[in-house]
This record gives C-alpha cells, sequence and structure tokens, in this order.
C-alpha cells in the first residue's frame, strides 16, 4: 500500500526520537537481541530499571539505512535520551558502570510519566 503522504525514513526516525524519552535502536529486542551489542546495551538499560522504547533496526531496513546518516554514528546499537543520541554499546556500558547512565534515564522517565497537568498530544 504505497501512500503519497507517507512519512519519510527521517520523519519517522524525527518522530520516533521526540515521542520516545528513551529510546534504543538495536537488533533484535531487548528479551531476543539479535547482536552481542544490542544485548549488552538492552542490559545495561534494563538495569536502570524505566520503561525504555526500541526499534528492531532488522525489522526496519530503512531506517536501518538511514540512521547513521542521520544521527552521524554509523553503528547499532544506539541510543537516544530526551531526542539526543548517547552513543553506542561501549558508551552505554562505560557510563552504567560509572553510574552516569542510570540517572540520566531516571530524569527522561520522570519527565514522560503523565501527571495531572500533561495533556495527551494530539
Amino acid at each position: 500500500m504505497d501512500n503519497i503522504d507517507s512519512p519519510s525514513t527521517i520523519d519517522k526516525i524525527k518522530q520516533q526520537i521526540s515521542e520516545n524519552p528513551i529510546l534504543l535502536y538495536m537488533k533484535g529486542s531487548p528479551k531476543l537481541p539479535s547482536c552481542g551489542f544490542s544485548a549488552q546495551a538492552s542490559q545495561a538499560l534494563m538495569s536502570c530499571g524505566e520503561q525504555f522504547a526500541y526499534v528492531d533496526i532488522l525489522q526496519n531496513p530503512d531506517i536501518r539505512a538511514e540512521l547513521p546518516k542521520y544521527a552521524n554514528w554509523p553503528t547499532f546499537p544506539q541510543l537516544w535520551v530526551n531526542g539526543e543520541l548517547i552513543g553506542g554499546c561501549d558508551i552505554i556500558i562505560e557510563m552504567f558502570q560509572q553510574n552516569e547512565l542510570q540517572p540520566i534515564v531516571k530524569e527522561a522517565a520522570a519527565k514522560s510519566s503523565p501527571t495531572e497537568n500533561d495533556q495527551a498530544a494530539n
């Protein structure tokens, strides 16, 4: 089903990043990662104890092709928090081990949990 109005891949990526305060682009899923780096990154993220979104780039070849150019980061996984690229597996693990990842993730999760004042995005 080709839709002329369908958003471009870059638009899709921007939307995913803006709608998900904690977003991991990875190979596979957190429960069933398809590569060691994605496994380590999602494990570190899960250890922070907050919900996070993920995109399986193996299921999304368009995103797999476009995201490295958009992010200016050649490899996966990629962790985005509050619209900013944090980095890949090595950076995620290093930050986790130095207890730098946890506060960033907790803060992003706290910001995103709806309060009475929040309006649903339409």
